[in-house]
């Protein structure tokens, strides 16, 4: 999101900031980014830069006035107001914002923590189970038996978050479960002013490695860091950590890889 988008995205997101955590905001605000997805008269009503800011307010007021929360009423006026690049901008902004709220409603329940490590960990299942992973992905099969799937497999075992969260992951609005998963777990760890950092390593750290990891990296980057581990057996010794998109790949493979191609010139 760039220019104007992003000022009226930071506009939206005080709005958010400003309302109190509730658990149906997020949901509230995907609903209408759907909305929007599908009713392309009212998404261009709604962006025209041509229309004036009080038509457009008038117009929400007229659809969604006593139908949806005043919370969600609020932010969703704060951003017709502003101007929009693209009018898909103003669908992708309401799906950013629905899942800073359910982050909201998680951190002001002290389930943080737990949502994130649950979003990572079913993240690794899916990604693991190739079977699973295709019935997610599979869009002849209809999304509300891609959720109940999910459904079933988190039952007692997640937070009511992360549940609504891997849902949406599911209908995506275009993008996939896996993209959508990862975004979600970025949103989280910057509730927390953290980034998160994936290490790929051959055998689990112990809770002292990690913690002397955790506290090097955030030394060296300057903010709070979260590790996400993974055991992989093709991590031949040492460490692979990936923040954003830089690489930190401390393995003997790939030291080995290094040497082979100062050999071979």
């Amino acid at each position: 999101m760039r220019g104007a988008s992003y000022v009226s995205l930071a506009r939206a997101e005080d709005a958010l900031a400003s309302a109190s955590p509730a658990e149906g905001l997020g949901g509230e605000l995907f609903s209408i980014a759907k909305l929007l997805d599908g009713n392309g008269a009212l998404r261009r009503a709604l962006t025209d830069p041509a229309r004036p800011t009080d038509s457009k307010t008038g117009l929400v007021q007229q659809l969604f006035g006593g139908k949806i929360s005043a919370s969600a009423l609020e932010i969703l006026t704060v951003a017709v107001s502003g101007r929009w690049v693209s009018g898909r901008d103003l669908g992708d902004a309401l799906d950013q914002l629905s899942v800073k709220a359910e982050v909201a409603y998680a951190d002001s329940r002290r389930k943080l923590d737990e949502v994130e490590d649950e979003l990572f960990r079913l993240d690794r299942v899916v990604t693991a189970e190739r079977a699973l992973a295709d019935k997610l992905g599979d869009r002849r099969i209809p999304v509300e038996q891609r959720q109940e799937l999910l459904r079933g497999l988190l039952q007692g075992k997640a937070d009511a978050t992360t549940v609504r969260l891997a849902e949406r992951a599911v209908d995506g609005r275009g993008r996939g479960f896996a993209a959508s998963m990862r975004s979600y777990q970025v949103a989280a760890a910057a509730r927390r002013n953290a980034s998160i950092a994936t290490v790929r390593v051959a055998t689990d750290l112990t809770e002292a490695e990690r913690t002397r990891l955790a506290d090097a990296l955030g030394r060296q980057y300057g903010r709070q860091i979260q590790l996400n581990v993974i055991v992989d057996p093709q991590v031949v010794g040492g460490v692979r950590v990936d923040i954003g998109d830089e690489v930190i790949d401390g393995t003997i493979a790939a030291r080995l890889d290094d040497a082979q191609r100062r050999i071979a010139g």
